[in-house]
């Protein structure tokens, strides 16, 4: 795995002593070496990487990765940018963007312009086997991501949560910063996302509570590639 080596380091170091996090380091590693895992073991934690701990802004907050060939690359909800085919949940936010910004609906469904600016894209659980949804869940990984959204909750300035079906927001409890914003919605899975997760707003309900708090707001557009 490729080691984090920013801020980051500083506020989750006292998980990597502990032992969840050992057994944690070891079946994971064991995955990697028998069988097919996503993400690309150097793209664990681009989350990370992309997005220091002193510049979050905002939280989306996603499950497990994408779980076929060239999808997962450390991002929730986002796929690198030789990935044609743009899943399912992502066409849908995208669909809200357009609705609620006039954002054009891209060819692509490369997010890493959003963790540049702020944007925390976690996923609880960092690592799936191949074709197998959820098949690295209660193995650590939720330990280690509750101390990033600790972290977080932490930060003294403006953050805005966006909490996409029950999961996302089963966190809710652990959020108490009164500085922060917590913006609720169904998950924009094609199962879901009529239920709500269409016409929530929560793009430019986080840009309008950001400037508000004289933060620079986040260009949620997707260029074309």
């Amino acid at each position: 795995m490729g080691m984090i080596d920013n801020d980051w380091l500083l506020a989750l170091k006292p998980e990597f002593a502990k032992t969840y996090y050992k057994d944690l380091f070891e079946f994971v590693k064991n995955e990697y070496s028998r069988v097919v895992v996503y993400p690309p073991a150097d793209d664990i934690f681009n989350a990370f990487h992309f997005t220091p701990l002193s510049k979050v802004k905002v939280v989306i907050l996603g499950q497990d990765p994408y779980h076929n060939v060239n999808q997962a690359h450390g991002l929730s909800f986002s796929v690198p940018p030789s990935q044609k085919e743009i899943p399912p949940s992502l066409q849908n936010i995208y669909k809200e963007l357009h609705d609620d910004l006039g954002c054009y609906i891209p060819n692509n469904g490369y997010l890493k312009k959003w963790a540049d600016q702020g944007v925390l894209m976690l996923n609880t659980v960092l690592t799936v086997r191949a074709h197998q949804a959820n098949s690295h869940q209660n193995k650590g990984w939720e330990h280690f991501t509750d101390a990033v959204i600790n972290a977080v909750n932490e930060q003294d300035r403006p953050i805005v949560y966006l909490l996409w079906g029950r999961p996302a927001q089963s966190k809710i409890p652990m959020l108490t910063n009164p500085k922060h914003l917590i913006l609720k919605a169904p998950h924009p899975s094609p199962l879901s996302a009529y239920r709500g997760f269409y016409g929530c707003r929560h793009f430019s309900q986080t840009n309008e509570f950001l400037k508000e708090n004289g933060v620079e707001p986040i260009d949620w557009q997707i260029e074309n590639i």
